[in-house]
C-alpha cells in the first residue's frame, strides 16, 4: 500500500463550525500543518460566503500561506466561478464536488445532478486549461442523508460520466460517514474496472465508527497503487448541508495506524506537532477534539521516541 494524505482541516474542518475563523487565524493553521510536514492540502473552498460564511476570505489566506515549502494547495469548487476564483488565487489543485444523487445535489449546489454533471465537465475543462491538477469528488457514494442506500451501479453510471471529463483524480466521498469495509473494496474494484489510468482518492467521515477501518481497506483493496486519503487534525470537519455530519478521520490518528506498520508516508510527518495543533484548533473553535491520540499519546510514549 502507498499513502498520500490530503489535509483538510483548513477547509472541511473548519466549514461545519459554530465559530468563524480569521484569515490570520487560518492562515496560521496552515502554517502549523507544513511545519508538521504536510505537503498537500485542501487550503481553502471558492464557494459563496452567504451560504457557508466558515470558508469566507478565501483569496486572502492564499495570499499569505507559505509558497516555499513544496506544498501542493487544493482550492475546492462548486462551479465555474469557483475555478476562476482558484486560478486567481494561485492554487496548484481544485476539487470540483459531484454529488451522486439528485437530492443531495440540489440540497448542496442547487442544480440537479445532470446540470451538476455539464457544470462539472465544464469546472474541469477551465482548470486544465488554466494549468490546475483536477479532481473530481463524488460526494455521497457510499450513501446519501436524502435518498438513503446508493446503489454500486449509480456510482459506476456517474464515474463513467466523470472518466469521460478526463480529470486527472477521482475521489469518492462517504460524505454522512455510513461506510463499511465490503463497499470500500466493491468500489475500489469497480474504479480498476472503470477508471484505472486515474488516481484514485478517498474521503471518510467516522460519524459510525467505521472510518478509520474504511481508510485501512482502501489502502489494502489497491496494493500496488497510490492511494489519496483525506483526514483532518483533530478530527474536525462535517458538511453543512447533510443532517447530523461530524467530523472527518483525525490525521493523527490515521497516521499512528500507519507509524504503527512503519508506512514511509507517515514518518515524513510529525505527529506529536499535529497533536499540539489539534489541541489549539480546539481553543481557537471553542471546539471539542475529535480525533483520540492528542488524548492518549503515542505509543512508545513521544517522550521515549
Amino acid at each position: 500500500m502507498m499513502l498520500e494524505l490530503v489535509e483538510v482541516a483548513p477547509r472541511d474542518g473548519l466549514q461545519n463550525e459554530a465559530r468563524g475563523l480569521p484569515v490570520e487565524t487560518k492562515v496560521e493553521l496552515i502554517r502549523r500543518l507544513v511545519d508538521a510536514g504536510e505537503r498537500r492540502m485542501e487550503a481553502v473552498s471558492f464557494v459563496s460566503p452567504r451560504r457557508v460564511p466558515q470558508m469566507a476570505g478565501a483569496e486572502q489566506v492564499m495570499s499569505a500561506v507559505p509558497r516555499d515549502a513544496g506544498v501542493s494547495y487544493i482550492g475546492l469548487v462548486l462551479n465555474r466561478r469557483g475555478v476562476e476564483r482558484a486560478a486567481g488565487a494561485r492554487m496548484d489543485e481544485i476539487n470540483v464536488v459531484l454529488p451522486v444523487t439528485d437530492a443531495f445535489s440540489q440540497r448542496n449546489q442547487g442544480k440537479d445532478l445532470a446540470s451538476m454533471t455539464d457544470e462539472t465537465a465544464a469546472c474541469v475543462a477551465l482548470g486544465q486549461q488554466a494549468g490546475l491538477l483536477t479532481t473530481v469528488t463524488l460526494a455521497v457514494a457510499f450513501g446519501c442523508p436524502f435518498e438513503g442506500e446508493v446503489p454500486l451501479e449509480k456510482v459506476e453510471s456517474v464515474l463513467s460520466r466523470v472518466v469521460d471529463m478526463g480529470s486527472d483524480e477521482i475521489a469518492f466521498a462517504d460524505t454522512i460517514g455510513v461506510g463499511i469495509p465490503a463497499q470500500v473494496r466493491a468500489m475500489t474494484a469497480m474504479f480498476e474496472k472503470v477508471a484505472p489510468e486515474r488516481k484514485l482518492r478517498f474521503h471518510f467521515h467516522n460519524t459510525r465508527n467505521t472510518g478509520y477501518a474504511n481508510a485501512l481497506a482502501a489502502l489494502d483493496a489497491a496494493p500496488g497503487r497510490v492511494v489519496a486519503l483525506d483526514a483532518a487534525v483533530g478530527g474536525f470537519g462535517g458538511c453543512p448541508f447533510a443532517p447530523n455530519a461530524t467530523g472527518n478521520i483525525g490525521t493523527e490518528d490515521l497516521l499512528y495506524a500507519l507509524e504503527r506498520g512503519h508506512d514511509s508516508a507517515a514518518a515524513a510527518i510529525d505527529s506529536r506537532r499535529l497533536s499540539d495543533t489539534a489541541w489549539w484548533l480546539s481553543g481557537e473553535l471553542d471546539s471539542p477534539v475529535q480525533s483520540l491520540i492528542p488524548k492518549a499519546g503515542g505509543f512508545p510514549s513521544w517522550e521515549t521516541n
